[in-house]
């Protein structure tokens, strides 16, 4: 408790914060952070033990970045300024048993600079004050990964290198400049500071992973989910990873024993997926594919359904990793109907894990069970398992995990597809699961022209031929006619407005004045 309180002191004390002549800086100038300050120091006598003072002083010293507030070859220890204002303010240290009096505590100047202020510190006194500052950040390796709104752009340089000064073991600062592509899920990014060195290694799950982060996905922050699904795992599993990526999924499972089918469409990333298995050890429970998510479904993946899941010998589990949150739900689609036409009992259920975006300010996981029941093409009953909160990603827009089993019925194809009518999406995803050749083929002739010239005057004949038999002016005449009629039989029906009173009649006789003049005549007397 002592700690925190001292911190929010620190947090309080203009003294301890980096001069304020620094705000609106844009190029980093080191110097300019110096600052001279008075604080508290404790001189102990020679003949006294330093080490069991610092001990019982220990929760009052002065701590800031690369500053030691024990200085060993004087005996003097560094106070916080704001903890001890007076030696009432140690009454709780044991001090006079160690013969120590209040002689001992002198202010003393001391000189703080750039090096001893934290990079949120420096942020603070540096950035626009009246707007948000830098509040997050990715480490991938060596490499620092911001992601900077629009007001912090003209300080960008100077941020690279307060990152790349203040943070340990980074060499390379980057800036998210575009959104991640759908199809490979990288992004471009900016250098802002350092070395342009993207070839990272990572360590996550007691896994080890190396990749080309400028080329691939990684993102630090699903490190606790890929550890969720891998403890759901059990040897002797069955793992489809449909988006694979560098393999964080994949590569935890087959160290637990499990057999993993990993695809993922990226070039880079299947390269790094297959080097990272082999980084690992685990290459011979890995079969790596580099195909597109929907082939992989269709083929991979029903070919090892029918061998895994009737197989009366097979006493795992199978579960199907879907982490594309942008359109892995768009993917369900092809679920419904995967094995159809096949003669066969299916001994397992298979268990999905979906990821995607629940956007809006209502219930995020009835979103979430919204959006996959609608691209599924049925409601999920007793087959959802769990609907699961990942991590926010913007205001009003969260990333979920929808856990459920596919049913034999479903990949059968003998379930009845019931679609809500009031969604657009819902009648998207029917039509494009029960016509998805046609759709094909109708896109790609929309701006055909053909070049039949019988056919094209005979279908012109018989638009015009059947213009002339609508006869609009007709009807708009009909119409026309019906209205006045309805109108003049309301205007019939009202009452009519009854006749306005005669006015009083005007007194046109003249009036008597006499007795007005008779008053008069007395108020001059």
């Amino acid at each position: 408790m002592v700690r925190l309180r001292h911190y929010f002191k620190n947090m309080l004390c203009p003294d301890l914060h980096p001069p304020a002549a620094v705000r609106g800086m844009k190029q980093l100038d080191r110097a300019a952070f110096s600052k001279t300050i008075k604080v508290p120091h404790l001189l102990v006598p020679k003949d006294k033990n330093l080490n069991d003072v610092c001990r019982s002083i220990k929760k009052y010293l002065l701590k800031m970045e690369r500053y030691k507030p024990v200085i060993t070859d004087e005996f003097k220890i560094t106070l916080h300024p704001l903890a001890v204002q007076k030696w009432e303010d140690l009454a709780d240290v044991p001090l006079e048993k160690l013969e120590i009096g209040s002689e001992a505590l002198v202010w003393q100047d001391i000189q703080l600079c750039y090096d001893n202020w934290k990079y949120d510190e420096i942020f603070k006194a540096v950035l626009p004050a009246d707007k948000e500052a830098l509040s997050s950040f990715s480490k991938i390796g060596h490499i620092v990964h911001l992601n900077l709104k629009e007001h912090l752009l003209p300080y960008k340089e100077l941020i690279g290198e307060v990152m790349r000064d203040k943070i340990a073991d980074c060499r390379t600062v980057v800036n998210k400049s575009l959104s991640i592509d759908n199809t490979y899920r990288n992004f471009q990014m900016e250098l802002l500071c350092g070395e342009p060195d993207y070839k990272v290694t990572v360590k996550e799950n007691g896994c080890q992973f190396e990749f080309d982060f400028s080329k691939v996905y990684w993102n630090p922050r699903l490190s606790t989910e890929h550890e969720k699904i891998t403890k759901i795992l059990h040897k002797n599993d069955v793992l489809y990873d449909l988006y694979a990526g560098v393999g964080p999924f994949t590569v935890p499972a087959a160290r637990k024993g499990c057999k993993v089918l990993a695809n993922d469409l990226n070039p880079d990333s299947y390269q790094a997926l297959v080097r990272n298995c082999a980084l690992n050890k685990v290459s011979k429970n890995v079969s790596c594919h580099n195909k597109d998510a929907v082939d992989f479904i269709k083929e991979d993946v029903r070919r090892e359904l029918l061998t895994t899941c009737t197989d009366e010998n097979f006493h795992g589990d199978v579960h199907i990793t879907m982490n594309l949150p942008a359109m892995a739900v768009e993917h369900l689609i092809h679920f419904p109907g995967l094995l159809k036409g096949e003669d066969i009992v299916l001994q397992k259920r298979p268990l999905v894990h979906v990821y995607c975006f629940a956007k809006g300010v209502d219930d995020k996981k009835q979103i979430a069970r919204e959006l996959v029941e609608q691209w599924l093409g049925s409601e999920m009953g007793d087959e959802l398992k769990e609907i699961a909160f990942v991590r926010n990603v913007a205001p009003n827009k969260d990333m979920m995990r929808v856990s459920f089993y596919l049913t034999g019925d479903l990949l059968l194809g003998s379930t009845v597809v019931h679609v809500r009518n009031s969604s657009k999406m819902a009648k998207k995803a029917n039509k494009l699961k029960d016509q998805p050749k046609q759709l094909a083929k109708k896109a790609k002739n929309v701006f055909t022209v053909s070049q039949g010239k019988k056919n094209n005057f005979k279908k012109a004949k018989e638009v015009t031929s059947n213009l002339k038999k609508i006869h609009v002016q007709n009807k708009r005449e009909k119409l026309d006619h019906k209205f006045q009629d309805l109108h003049a039989k309301i205007v019939a029906k009202k009452a009519p407005k009854p006749a306005p009173k005669p006015l009083p009649a005007k007194n046109k006789s003249k009036p008597d004045t006499s007795k007005v003049q008779t008053g008069l005549s007395e108020m001059q007397m």
